[in-house]
């Protein structure tokens, strides 16, 4: 069940996990190292990742500059598809990026993933364009998502480090 599903910041102790996850969700995939450069020599990447019972079974991750926010990466384990994950990492994801100062995110999905897609809009995106041939393994188009009405920023929050240091 979802609400057995720990969302929290993603560590560098993560690295080889998410990059696990990410090898087995997507054909072309970002190597650990690709991860490990965005946590500590990347001031403006945010990553969060869902771990069941001790282990990561999903991830997401954005850019955020400014009130501008990029989602780079959402990705759950197949076992784990279609019990509420994706929702939870994408709406903890958000409100994450709102309460940084985020006033909206864009993203980019496959024009063939309609399940992805159907996630966004139920969250408030909005397709506004393609970007064509933009998928390395296939070339196919992508469609470009932008959500402008994020959610409420939280503010108690506070966050000691924005980059990890090297270990």
């Amino acid at each position: 069940m979802p609400n057995e599903c720990l969302i929290r910041r993603m560590t560098l102790a993560d690295v080889e996990a998410v990059a696990a996850v990410e090898a087995a969700v997507f054909p072309t995939p970002w190597s650990a190292d690709a991860f490990r450069q965005e946590l500590t020599r990347n001031a403006v990447a945010r990553y969060l990742v869902a771990e069941r019972d001790g282990q990561v079974i999903g991830f997401a991750g954005a850019w955020i500059i400014l009130d501008e926010s990029h989602i780079t990466n959402i990705a759950v384990l197949s076992a784990y598809r279609g019990q509420g994950y994706g929702r939870r990492l994408t709406q903890a994801l958000m409100q994450y990026l709102a309460t940084l100062g985020a006033a909206y995110a864009t993203l980019e999905v496959r024009k063939s993933n309609l399940i992805a897609q159907q996630l966004y809009k139920s969250l408030g995106y909005v397709s506004v364009g393609v970007r064509k041939r933009y998928y390395e393994d296939n070339h196919e188009d992508a469609l470009l998502m932008v959500c402008e009405h994020m959610p409420e920023a939280d503010p108690d929050f506070e966050e000691e480090e924005t980059v990890y240091t090297a270990e």
